[in-house]
């Protein structure tokens, strides 16, 4: 029996451990600062010419750090109106309307109404679970993990992992989803 060198036993008792390597892709929900950035200043822009609006107390404030947009204005009718052209401007700049969080009721503050609009950024735990549980019941043969505001998928074919995708984008899971970093 030939003589082999301690490297050579060391590289062979590595790839007896992991024969394949595991292909993987992380879910994801972000909202691109820039793209979201653009779509306040269009919709400002659209909020300062249009008629109906014009000469009214209406803004519309990103709050970069906090993820929030601030909407004023003078009565519920505008406020409805600005919120539409806000929904519009951001669809067409391909940010997906269910990352906003429209739920807060606007409050009163003086002759104004105000309405903060939360961007929702990554994946809250309740939603992971809900998606790791679809992927699960699939019975395909992946292994999905929650990983901080993400879900990470492994899996030894490519294709399941194709097949993942679709069922996702299938189902709604109230949050918009992006899937990136596919390794193989």
């Amino acid at each position: 029996m030939p003589k082999v060198s301690p490297t050579l036993q060391a590289i062979r008792s590595l790839a007896s451990q992991n024969p394949t390597p595991m292909a993987s892709f992380d879910i994801v929900s972000k909202v691109d600062l820039q793209t979201l950035d653009n779509a306040v200043n269009t919709a400002k822009r659209e909020v300062e010419t249009r008629y109906d609006l014009r000469g009214s107390n209406s803004e519309i404030e990103l709050d970069k750090k906090a993820l929030s947009i601030r909407i004023s204005t003078e009565d519920n009718m505008k406020l409805e109106a600005i919120e539409k052209i806000l929904l519009e401007r951001s669809s067409k700049q391909q940010i997906d309307v269910k990352s906003y969080d429209l739920s807060q009721e606007p409050q009163p503050s003086g002759k104004l109404i105000i309405k903060t609009i939360r961007v929702q950024q990554g994946i809250d735990r309740e939603k992971a679970k809900r998606i790791v549980k679809a992927i699960k019941d699939s019975k395909l043969k992946v292994q999905p993990q929650i990983m901080d505001d993400m879900v990470r998928v492994n899996g030894k074919k490519i294709d399941d992992l194709q097949a993942v995708i679709a069922l996702c984008k299938e189902q709604d899971f109230d949050v918009p989803l992006q899937y990136e970093n596919m390794k193989s």
